[in-house]
């Protein structure tokens, strides 16, 4: 009967779940991922980064009214836990719960708006998709075992050769990684070369930005080597172990970048079970509504997982490519890498206890670019808090305000987000730089509108032109808190707020207090 009542409303004997899909039943989908962070005792300012930058992405999804579902998480089941625990009187579990704990709590601190937040070690959502997927390599023959010996470095959780090393370091954390041989799954990563490369190199699966997609064609030219699936239980004895062969856990590349699907529910919402059908359309499993990814958001220190590894473990599972991978520089502090031994390490917490969590927001949408890598020192962001916020955003905003309280200005027309946003396309091209200038374009001809018109002078001799000018002020006041909702949530709210009250009125503290 369900196939019947689809095919009918399709009007076609064709048919397939991504016919359905993209029915004129259902919204727009969109579905973000930033990478899985790893155990460490604390979050830094690239993640704050990644989350910033996916967070902006999926409010700005929202606005525009596509379904949005935006997930994050943690990577729990590597070497790295038994090396951070320090005290014997903390076991595994405790202190990944204490961790994600720490996790979360800078996901709050900066607003985030995950809709999950998913952790490897979660023995009923990812476990079963990991082993599930671990079968499907094993049932498209792509896994076999063989003794391995290379260099491998704890830090990133990666096998180097001699060749990838830099002056016998790894190339990511500088350190020199540990000689290791062990018996391991392989799995025949070689085996993708060709059709991964035609699927970036047509944008089938879109590489941003072509420096990135670059970079990993020219690793596909190489050739890729089959890589090693597993480790030793008594290496990672708190992992997935390898279903058939309980001495060896899933390697955390296969592990962990099954997140993107197992969070959706995948396995169990994929096959035939497709939900009940309606006059409004269809409905359906997470993972059916939101696979594939429209995007991934990661590092570039971690491009040739998510844009070689990940994309053959997806083929070789019969499962469709996410659509996109945007690959985001390092934020680097006075031109050099943040280091405890330089000095200048800069805690994200401590610039929002300082500064407040929009002004944090509002600098890595403005000031980082998405694609290359982006400074910041406590100077520069000083010098733009003061110059663009308190001076800019801040004042302006005042300014308006006052003058609609003081004349007795009525509330300004809705203008719905969908059909002032949708005309542009800075955030669908991940142009978050781009999208932020022409924020602070809308202020400058808000502030040279006051100072040509100057309202504020001539309301005693011409007060009907004068509100006018004000009501015109106040509409534009609104159409920067509308572009500001992404990145400023908070800042865009209290402006709207104001400007809806039964009588306008300014907010109760300047929006950003100048810091001297």
């Amino acid at each position: 009967m369900l196939l019947n009542k689809l095919r009918e409303y399709f009007g076609t004997d064709v048919f397939s779940r991504k016919c359905y899909i993209t029915s004129k039943f259902m919204n727009k989908t969109f579905y973000i991922t930033t990478p899985i962070f790893y155990p460490n005792a604390k979050l830094h300012m690239g993640h704050a980064y990644v989350l910033t930058l996916s967070d902006i992405l999926a409010r700005y999804h929202r606005l525009v009214e596509d379904d949005t579902y935006f997930l994050s998480g943690a990577d729990e089941n590597t070497g790295k836990v038994l090396k951070n625990i320090k005290s014997g009187n903390q076991n595994v579990t405790e202190y990944l719960d204490e961790l994600s704990e720490n996790f979360q709590s800078l996901y709050k601190n900066l607003n985030i708006s995950i809709d999950q937040f998913i952790r490897t070690s979660d023995k009923e959502k990812h476990w079963p998709g990991a082993i599930a997927f671990w079968n499907k390599l094993v049932e498209a023959g792509d896994v076999y075992k063989s003794k391995y010996q290379g260099l491998y470095c704890v830090e990133c959780e990666t096998f180097y050769t001699e060749k990838d090393l830099v002056e016998g370091k790894c190339p990511i954390h500088l350190v020199v990684p540990e000689k290791i041989e062990e018996e391991n799954y392989f799995f025949k990563l070689s085996k993708y070369t060709q059709i991964i490369k035609e699927n970036i190199e047509s944008d089938e699966l879109k590489i941003v930005p072509a420096t990135r997609k670059n970079e990993i064609l020219a690793l596909l030219d190489r050739g890729l080597e089959d890589i090693s699936f597993s480790r030793p239980i008594k290496t990672v004895p708190h992992g997935i172990p390898v279903p058939g062969d309980p001495e060896q856990v899933i390697y955390v590349w296969c592990d962990a970048l099954v997140n993107y699907i197992s969070a959706l529910g995948w396995p169990k919402s994929q096959g035939d079970t497709l939900g009940s059908l309606d006059p409004k359309g269809v409905t359906l499993g997470l993972f059916e509504k939101f696979w594939p990814a429209n995007v991934h958001v990661i590092g570039k220190d971690i491009l040739r997982f998510h844009a070689a590894i990940w994309p053959a473990m997806l083929l070789s599972a019969g499962l469709p490519l996410p659509k996109s991978i945007l690959v985001h520089g390092f934020i680097t502090s006075g031109g050099h890498k943040m280091s405890k031994s330089l000095g200048n390490v800069i805690d994200p917490q401590d610039l929002i206890n300082e500064y407040g969590v929009e002004a944090v927001r509002y600098y890595l949408a403005r000031h980082i670019s998405p694609f290359e890598d982006g400074d910041l020192t406590p100077e520069s962001f000083k010098e733009s808090y003061n110059a663009h916020l308190a001076n800019g955003l801040g004042n302006l905003a005042s300014r308006i305000l006052t003058m609609a309280d003081k004349y007795g200005m009525s509330t300004v027309d809705i203008i719905e987000p969908k059909d002032l946003l949708s005309k542009y396309e800075y955030l669908d091209n991940f142009d978050i730089n781009g999208y932020m200038e022409h924020v602070w374009t809308l202020i400058k001809m808000a502030d040279k509108k006051i100072q040509d018109e100057e309202p504020y002078k001539k309301y005693k001799t011409d007060p009907h032109n004068t509100m006018k000018i004000v009501s015109e002020l106040c509409a534009h006041l609104y159409e920067i808190a509308i572009w500001l909702k992404p990145v400023m949530p908070e800042t865009s709210k209290i402006i709207i707020d104001c400007l809806y009250n039964p009588k306008i009125k300014k907010p109760e503290k300047p929006l950003f207090a100048r810091k001297d």
